[in-house]
């Protein structure tokens, strides 16, 4: 982590603020106001084991490492104010985006429709500010799918002007997530 002020940060536990209006909102389903707001939803199988399975991966970054993203984080299981610092790029062209997890719902115990996943927001030198969640729901008939919630705006005028790349951008981390997911519901290692 030497050299990279993020990964400083967060192994020294300095506390930086998170910085956007609406901290938990996509736990409860309303983004701020001037916040575009983006939901994906992916049907992943059938089952109980299906989702316990899911669910696990996302609780412990899973989701996140499968995808591709370097992570760095102060805890091997996501915890509500977890810290964590998910990079891609290569070498001096990485972009790292420092985040904080809002809210986490595990799964319960016994049958029936439920959610279990996670909310993060950002920090200070992420490209946006907002908040993105990690979800997996089981529904009343078994079917398991994975729902990401995200919404966010550039963090200053230098990403505004690459707002068309970091969209794409966006769009790329997402399906790269969802196959993450698949993956997991599969039971790949």
């Amino acid at each position: 982590m030497s050299g990279d002020p993020d990964a400083a940060r967060l192994a020294s536990g300095a506390r930086a603020e998170l910085n956007y209006p609406g901290i938990g909102s996509t736990e409860h389903g309303q983004a701020p106001e001037g916040f575009p707001c983006l939901v994906y939803r992916t049907y992943l199988g059938d089952g109980p084991a299906l989702y316990r399975r899911v669910a696990q991966g996302i609780l412990t970054w899973q989701l996140q490492k499968r995808s591709g993203l370097r992570v760095r984080t102060d805890s091997d299981a996501v915890v509500p104010g977890a810290r964590v610092v998910s990079g891609f790029g290569v070498g001096p062209f990485r972009i790292n985006a420092p985040c904080e997890v809002v809210w986490v719902r595990r799964p319960v115990s016994g049958g029936g429709p439920q959610r279990a996943g996670f909310g993060y927001g950002t920090l200070p030198g992420h490209p946006v500010r907002g908040e993105e969640a990690f979800e997996v729901e089981i529904d009343a008939a078994g079917r398991v799918f994975v729902k990401i919630t995200a919404f966010s705006r550039p963090s200053n005028w230098f990403y505004a002007a690459g707002s068309a790349f970091a969209r794409r951008a966006q769009r790329h981390v997402t399906c790269r997530y969802i196959g993450s997911a698949h993956e997991l519901a599969a039971g790949e290692n």
